[in-house]
Order: C-alpha cells, then sequence, then structure tokens
C-alpha cells in the first residue's frame, strides 16, 4: 500500500466516517471528529473494523473538536444530515478554502456546504456499517462502489486525485459528472428501505414481502414524480424500471442490513428522515405533486423517535 502525502480531516465521524477513515489511514494523514467517548476508545484500544471491507485494527488521529492550526487537503463530511448546518458553521474557516465532500444521506447537504465554500465534492455510498462497540464497526453489505463528482456537475482534477486515494485505501469508488442524479438515485433507494425498515424493526431482505413491497412501490413512484418534475435524468426511465432494479439487484445485495434510522433509533437518536421522505414530501409539495406515501412514513418515523425521546426522558 503506497503512502499518499495528503491530510484528510474526517468531520462528523460516526460508523461510516470512522470506517472511511480506519481504511484511509495507512495511505495518508487522517484525523477523524467524531465523540469524546469514541475518540478516548480509539485512542486507548484503537479502532476496530470487520466484514467486507476486511478485518483489522486501525491507529488513527481522532477527537472531539480539531487540532489547532491544523489544515487539510480535503474534508470529508459524514455527519447525519441534520448537523450539516451546525458543523459547517462551526468549522467554516476550515471548510471556506479545503475539498469538501459530503457523503451523507439525503438531498440538501451538499447545498448547505456551498454556502461556506465553492469547492463542493458531491458524495454517495450505499453500503452497511454497523457499530459494534464504540471503537468498532462492521461492514455488513454493499450494493456497488461510493460515487464521487464536482457539485453541481463535473468531474475534475481534485475529484480524480481523491478517488485515487480512495483506490489505494480499498474503498470502490468510481468518479461521475453528474452526481445530483446518482445523489437522487440512492436518496431513493434510501427512502423506499430505509424507514420502513426501522419502524418494522427488521432488515432489508424482509421487506420483499407483499405488503411491504406495496408500500415500498407508493413511495418510490412519488418520489421518481417529484424528481422527474427536479429536472434529474436517473439512469432507470421509469419507476416500475427502477423498482425492477431494487427487487433484483439492490435488495438482494443488502438484505442483512438494518437500516441507519433503525440503528438511530436504538441509540436514542434523531434520525434522517426529514432528508429523505421528508424532503420528497417538501418538494412534492412545491410542485403539487400528492406524496401519500412518503408523507406516511415520514410521520410514522417521526411517530418513533418521540416515542423513544418520551422512554429517554422518564
Amino acid at each position: 500500500m503506497r503512502r499518499i502525502t495528503m491530510k484528510i480531516l474526517v468531520l462528523g465521524a460516526g460508523a461510516v466516517g470512522l470506517s472511511v477513515a480506519a481504511k484511509l489511514s495507512p495511505v495518508c494523514d487522517v484525523h477523524a471528529v467524531c465523540r469524546q467517548k469514541t475518540a478516548e476508545a480509539i485512542r486507548k484500544h484503537g479502532f476496530q473494523l470487520t466484514g467486507i471491507w476486511g478485518n483489522g485494527s486501525f491507529a488513527f488521529s481522532a477527537s472531539a473538536g480539531i487540532p489547532p492550526a491544523s489544515r487539510y487537503d480535503y474534508i470529508i463530511i459524514t455527519a447525519k444530515s441534520r448537523d450539516t448546518e451546525t458543523l459547517c458553521r462551526e468549522y467554516a474557516t476550515y471548510i471556506r478554502d479545503t475539498e469538501t465532500v459530503s457523503l451523507q444521506n439525503g438531498i440538501g447537504n451538499e447545498e448547505i456546504i456551498s454556502q461556506y465554500t465553492d469547492r463542493v465534492i458531491g458524495g454517495m455510498i450505499i453500503t452497511g456499517f454497523e457499530w459494534r462497540g464504540d471503537n468498532a464497526v462492521h461492514v455488513s453489505v454493499e450494493a456497488g462502489p461510493a460515487k464521487l463528482g464536482r457539485f453541481p456537475a463535473g468531474l475534475d482534477y481534485p475529484v480524480q486525485k481523491l478517488l485515487e486515494i480512495m483506490a489505494e485505501a480499498g474503498i470502490p469508488a468510481v468518479g461521475t459528472a453528474d452526481v445530483r442524479a446518482e445523489l437522487w438515485g440512492k436518496t431513493l433507494y434510501n427512502c423506499a428501505l430505509n424507514p420502513l425498515g426501522a419502524v418494522m424493526g427488521v432488515p432489508y431482505g424482509e421487506l420483499i414481502q407483499p405488503a411491504a413491497w406495496r408500500i415500498i412501490t407508493g413511495i418510490v413512484r412519488e418520489g421518481f414524480s417529484v424528481i422527474h418534475a427536479e429536472g434529474i435524468r436517473l439512469q432507470w426511465e421509469s419507476a416500475d424500471q427502477y423498482l425492477r432494479f431494487l427487487h433484483d439487484v439492490q435488495l438482494p445485495a443488502t438484505a442483512l442490513h438494518h437500516s441507519s434510522m433503525l440503528q438511530d433509533l436504538a441509540r436514542g437518536r434523531p434520525t434522517e428522515i426529514d432528508f429523505l421522505n421528508g424532503a420528497i414530501v417538501a418538494k412534492g409539495s412545491e410542485y403539487g405533486i400528492p406524496t401519500p406515501f412518503n408523507a406516511c412514513i415520514t410521520d410514522l418515523v417521526k411517530f418513533r423517535e418521540s416515542l423513544t425521546n418520551q422512554r429517554g426522558s422518564t
């Protein structure tokens, strides 16, 4: 493995960000900003990664903030979407002149980051990361390589350089000149499976059952209508063509995965529903497109959040 003279900061490092930091750490200098409890566990015991990205223990710099007087070649934001604005405000001086990558769920993160820098790289990753402890993550499933591209469009040298670094680190990733389409494509996948898996408490494979699939079909068809209104062209010509791909390819590839929303609810944390199905509802309202399936699943997840909050406060 070749060492590359680059410094990379991972902001809002949870299961995704810490796994990315771990894989990058033998290749370049990495610092992860994460919860203090997690940072202490990594300092004492290293970071343990298991699953399809390989098994190993990794040592890299981690803390609850950025070390003083530090500068980075790339900043990768992997925080929950609800935290993007707060992170950008807190670390605005670092982001302003730095290539900044969103490797997050949902719609709207790149637009938020664009308010703080004109060097935004959009990214999407359809890989399952599951916590196994304060300093341990299991990579369970992968539906394809990560996609990176200049936001809102293009494929330039800084993107290609980051792809080179990821390839050296063993992170499957490819470039795209139309990253907005990739972001909406992943959002459609997430809207279809993530909240329903969370509400029902099941891995994605169970959602193939007819009653669940009817709900998924409604969610996807509404989402496709909104995406069309946004002027985005996906690789699938119609909602039904995407549903066949979801049924035959994506869902089987991630059948064993438990959704990130389910993990959030189990840990008593808010979900990203407003940036997923909630975003479909908001965009649908703008265009006059009815979105009852997405509205219903959004309300169900918010109901589960409120129950979790009530139990936590008693």
